[in-house]
């Protein structure tokens, strides 16, 4: 069997409802701090969501951010940040200066839930005060639609060269995003992949719509505690936006610029349900963890920290804490969180969000709580999921990151210590 070369995270780059950088993230979520709050939208009018704050204009002109979209200024954001996290950039990221490898064999690959929604309808608006006259519409239109919109504007921004191009995966993206840039870091088809995820969702008001006609819109008196993953009071999403993107390299590479290690990409598992349009199937969640665990060339008893895909949807919690239950059944030094809980959920940017907020965990063996669980539904009942304060453990030296979507994909990423 080949050996395939190590793949490593070297910087992490954020934008999340209540954190724009992985220190203020990771704060919050000690402290737990939600981020989410009242919003209005058009057509759907008061609900609640979870928005990302993040200075646009600091790698970005007015103008640029007027011609692009939401989505792009977000990964633009993300990949300036995760690389001077890395150390390949200082201030704004200069391809010409900044970075020991070449642009072109730099890779951009965010995952996305959907894209072109939020363009579309601000056009179909605007053509609507001028009586449906085509000639209102902009000419903007299909380079902000094209599905690969958020990776390319990132490439026009930082004079990246290399393949750049987002991985539509519904929730299961921010994993994907990751996934694909290991791979082809290890095909030595390039030398650096900014990968995971980013979302505009919060800015159409049809998602929310959507979700509404479902009944599966979160709703709640106080916004913090809208987003209630395995409490018996859960009723929906809280719809978010923001992004993250690691900066990931071949463990080699790494350590011979003497670079920041967060943890290694031990393995990984994507798989699909084939059973239904929305509903998860706790069989196809088992197996894609065992996928990953297998990749990773692990056991469940060898996962330190699970951090849970968990909406907040009656049925989604109970399915996802089934299948948990049948692959960890004998696992008592495993400890569960859910991040959802203090963000909502960020649709394709969800599963890098996740997996960035535990990160630190490798270092400090602490792991942030899951929070609004007032009442613990039995029917979600987790051995060691962690609830309402951070716990101390004596041992995190693995993560398995959990994230699953519509049309019944799924996906899991294990993330160690470089062993």
């Amino acid at each position: 069997m080949v050996s395939l070369p190590r793949v490593v995270i070297t910087g992490v780059g954020l934008a999340s409802p209540n954190g724009a950088s992985l220190a203020e993230f990771r704060a919050n979520l000690l402290a737990g701090r939600s981020g989410v709050r009242r919003y209005s939208i058009r057509h759907v009018g008061e609900t609640l969501a979870g928005v990302a704050e993040f200075d646009a204009l600091r790698y970005q002109s007015r103008k640029e951010v007027r011609r692009g979209t939401r989505a792009g200024s977000i990964a633009i954001w993300c990949a300036h940040e995760a690389l001077v996290d890395a150390g390949l950039a200082q201030g704004r990221y200069d391809s010409a200066r900044d970075t020991r490898y070449a642009p072109e064999r730099i890779g951009v690959f965010p995952g996305i839930t959907e894209h072109g929604n939020v363009e579309t309808e601000n056009q179909i608006h605007e053509v609507a005060q001028y009586g449906f006259d085509l000639a209102f519409w902009s000419h903007h239109h299909n380079p902000r639609t094209v599905a690969n919109n958020p990776a390319g504007e990132a490439t026009l921004n930082l004079g990246i060269t290399g393949p750049a191009y987002c991985l539509g995966g519904a929730c299961a993206a921010g994993n994907l995003g990751l996934i694909h840039g290991v791979q082809l870091l290890q095909l030595g088809l390039i030398d650096l992949a900014l990968g995971g995820g980013v979302s505009e969702s919060i800015h159409t008001f049809g998602i929310f719509a959507s979700f509404k006609s479902q009944g599966a819109l979160a709703s709640h008196t106080d916004p913090t505690k809208a987003s209630r993953p395995f409490d018996k009071s859960r009723n929906g999403i809280v719809v978010s936006e923001g992004g993250c993107l690691f900066a990931l390299e071949r463990l080699d590479d790494a350590r011979a610029r003497g670079a920041k290690i967060y943890g290694e990409v031990l393995g990984y598992g994507v798989n699909s349900d084939a059973a239904d349009f929305v509903l998860p199937q706790a069989k196809g969640q088992a197996a894609c963890m065992r996928l990953a665990l297998s990749h990773a060339g692990l056991a469940p008893r060898d996962i330190d920290l699970i951090n849970t895909h968990a909406t907040s949807t009656p049925q989604g919690d109970e399915v996802e804490a089934g299948a948990i239950r049948e692959v960890f059944a004998d696992c008592p030094t495993t400890f569960v969180n859910n991040t959802k809980s203090f963000i909502g959920h960020a649709m394709g940017a969800a599963g890098a969000l996740e997996l960035a907020g535990n990160l630190p965990s490798l270092d400090d063996r602490v792991v942030h709580p899951t929070i609004n669980v007032d009442d613990l539904d039995p029917a979600c009942a987790i051995q060691n999921l962690v609830l309402g304060e951070p716990a101390r453990v004596e041992r995190v030296d693995t993560i398995l990151n959990m994230s699953f979507g519509m049309l019944g994909i799924n996906s899991a990423v294990v993330v160690g210590r470089p062993r």
